[in-house]
């Protein structure tokens, strides 16, 4: 799972052109990134728990991706902050749990009641895991240590999800959802663990002189 590392070109290809007329106009970078999370989270708390997965899907992608403008605006004006960087990171903690409660109250929605409780049980649990991951970065950046290490970034996890809804979408029944969120819970866990050791790591190496 690299998609983290490498759709950065692409976003920036694609929503590049928007940015620069947005900045323009005269648009604030920050006010993007809320009105980005904004649309994408009420997208997913609308569509798909009301079984519009695969219109809830491509919405919410679209206007995922798209979170890459607020940034692509800000290095084009040279206006990056420590501000800027901080509520883009809350920001998307929010999308995140919308998309993730959103899965999870479809699931519970579902006439076979065996997929229900678990279903919503998976997807707050993907939304702890997830906030979990970021902290275990934003903690170890806080003691000056780089943990970027991890299978789980959040572009790999929004897609692994999108892929996994618009199969159900398509006519795949409700357990292959569940599979998805059981292994992204994995993946977090797994991402935790590989950023935790890259901390114990850094923190008990002797100085060198």
């Amino acid at each position: 799972m690299v998609l983290g590392n490498h759709g950065r070109g692409f976003t920036a290809a694609v929503f590049g052109p928007l940015a620069h007329l947005l900045v323009r106009l005269g648009v604030s970078p920050n006010l993007v990134t809320v009105i980005g999370t904004v649309a994408t989270s009420t997208a997913a708390l609308l569509l798909l728990p009301t079984g519009h997965l695969v219109l809830g899907v491509l919405a919410v992608l679209v206007l995922a991706f798209a979170d890459s403008v607020d940034g692509l605006m800000a290095r084009e004006l040279g206006e990056e902050s420590a501000f800027g960087a901080y509520l883009d990171s809350t920001m998307d903690r929010i999308t995140d749990a919308a998309i993730f409660t959103a899965l999870g109250l479809y699931l519970l929605g579902q006439d076979e009641q065996r997929w229900q409780g678990i279903g919503l049980a998976l997807g707050l649990a993907c939304v702890f895991f997830g906030m979990l991951v970021s902290y275990a970065r934003a903690r170890a950046e806080g003691l000056g240590i780089s943990a970027k290490a991890g299978i789980a970034e959040r572009t790999d996890r929004l897609v692994f999800a999108g892929v996994a809804t618009m199969a159900v979408g398509l006519g795949a029944p409700p357990v292959v959802l569940v599979v998805a969120l059981v292994l992204l819970v994995v993946a977090n866990l797994a991402t935790v663990v590989q950023r935790s050791l890259v901390v114990y790591r850094a923190s008990t190496e002797p100085e060198r002189t």
